[in-house]
């Protein structure tokens, strides 16, 4: 009863609107001063320590510096625009587009801010120029930027390698396919979208010039970031290089991009580094707020509580698991895949081996799930990040209807890879 009333009380604390890492940070201080003593706060400094030199964990605050780097510089700007030309002139095209440049978008930078946004600038008035249907508009540009949670190098696929203590490269491996997959169901609703509501998707007139010649501006737009990604994940993949490593020559690598793409100040490096600053901290202040959270929870018995209503649960493997998928999607209407990652996954890894579930394919349905908390009405990141670029006549009921479709199609896509397991061994 103590441990669930820790949650209780964090709930009603974030249903007030305190920030969460300092909520569960002050409510853990609360319960552990009144019911453990300072004696816990020594093995919490060991662990906050430990959290801090992981080398697992130094790949998110470089993979982040990556993609800002790309996105300062204009490369994910050029993509967007030459993508745009390509496939502007068939009907649903500019929204097919807007798919394609967030996968790459999230391939190369996993920042999912920094894709809605960029996309929110550029595609966005395209769209309602040329008379595309608001909720589509704002729905395909919010998923698409989404991406950046299940395909890698997502930092959810990193942290969920740390907390179920699995290789991060098998997690990327592992997530390749469901992550494609779901682009292609995207781009197949956009297509069949515009082909039964012809004045949802029209396609955008041509604006003169060889054919030839657009191709070979996108081929040149979007070449070096791809190849980039592939250079990233494949170094990872491979087993050549830890993911810290390939993080690393990644940032190196987009700092050369924008060099080339004559982009490079030195004052946008410090607005880079400034910003990589605040997103990692305020990712691993999550961290260490949910860290505590998770160690008193634990000695006030509340990980052998919940194993033990969990493991009487009716349906065996699959009862267990539709619950935790029911249980996180709803999560990621109040928390962030972080706090989520790490609060509410350690207390039931322990239930993983005793039912038999791989924790790899666990952790990639876990992934698709948290994905859709950024998505979900009313606290979803993406639609703040969309709303606050979109121009006022795109009111917040349309960026919230125009999500939903995305999130039916997000737990489509679970389900597949739920039924289908094999789809985490292809790569």
């Amino acid at each position: 009863m103590i441990a669930l009333s820790m949650f209780l009380v964090c709930l009603i604390m974030l249903a007030f609107g305190f920030p969460v890492a300092f909520t569960f940070g002050g409510v853990a201080l609360f319960y552990g001063l009144y019911f453990e003593g300072l004696h816990l706060f020594l093995m919490v400094a060991e662990r906050m320590h430990s959290i801090m030199t992981s080398i697992t964990l130094m790949a998110v605050p470089l993979f982040i510096f990556m993609g800002l780097i790309l996105e300062k510089s204009g490369i994910a700007e050029s993509m967007l625009e030459s993508m745009g030309s390509l496939f502007g002139r068939v009907r649903g095209g500019l929204a097919v587009s807007t798919v394609i440049v967030g996968m790459l978008l999230a391939a190369a930078t996993g920042v999912v801010g920094a894709s809605v946004i960029t996309m929110g600038l550029i595609a966005l008035p395209i769209m309602l120029k040329y008379g595309y249907d608001k909720r589509l508009a704002t729905g395909v540009i919010c998923a698409s930027g989404t991406l950046g949670q299940i395909i890698p190098p997502s930092i959810v696929l990193i942290i969920m390698g740390d907390v179920l203590q699995r290789p991060v490269g098998s997690f990327f491996r592992a997530a390749l396919v469901p992550g494609l997959l779901l682009v292609v169901i995207y781009i197949i609703y956009c297509l069949m979208l515009a082909w039964f509501r012809k004045e949802a998707a029209p396609p955008i007139p041509s604006k003169g010039g060889s054919l030839i010649k657009q191709y070979w501006h996108a081929f040149k737009t979007i070449i070096p970031a791809l190849s980039l990604v592939i250079i990233v994940l494949g170094t990872v993949i491979i087993g050549i290089a830890t993911p810290t490593e390939s993080a690393a020559m990644g940032s190196v690598g987009a700092i050369i991009l924008a060099v080339l793409n004559g982009k490079f100040k030195i004052s946008m490096l410090h607005q880079v580094a400034m910003e990589t600053t605040k997103i990692t901290t305020m990712v691993f202040t999550i961290l260490a707020g949910a860290t505590f959270f998770s160690m008193v929870f634990t000695y006030t018995g509340g990980d052998e509580a919940a194993e033990l209503l969990l493991h009487h649960l009716p349906g065996g493997k699959w009862g267990f698991i539709l619950l935790m998928m029911v249980i996180i999607f709803l999560l990621g209407f109040f928390l962030d895949f972080v706090e989520i990652a790490y609060i509410f996954i350690p207390m039931i890894t322990p239930l993983l081996i005793k039912l038999g579930i791989d924790p790899l394919w666990f952790g990639i349905l876990v992934a698709l799930n948290l994905q859709t908390s950024f998505l979900t009405p009313p606290v979803g990141f993406s639609l703040f990040y969309l709303r606050g670029v979109a121009p006022p006549s795109v009111t917040t009921l349309d960026i919230y209807r125009g999500v939903i479709p995305f999130i039916l199609l997000q737990l489509l896509t679970l389900a597949l890879v739920a039924l289908y397991p094999g789809l985490i061994k292809l790569v």
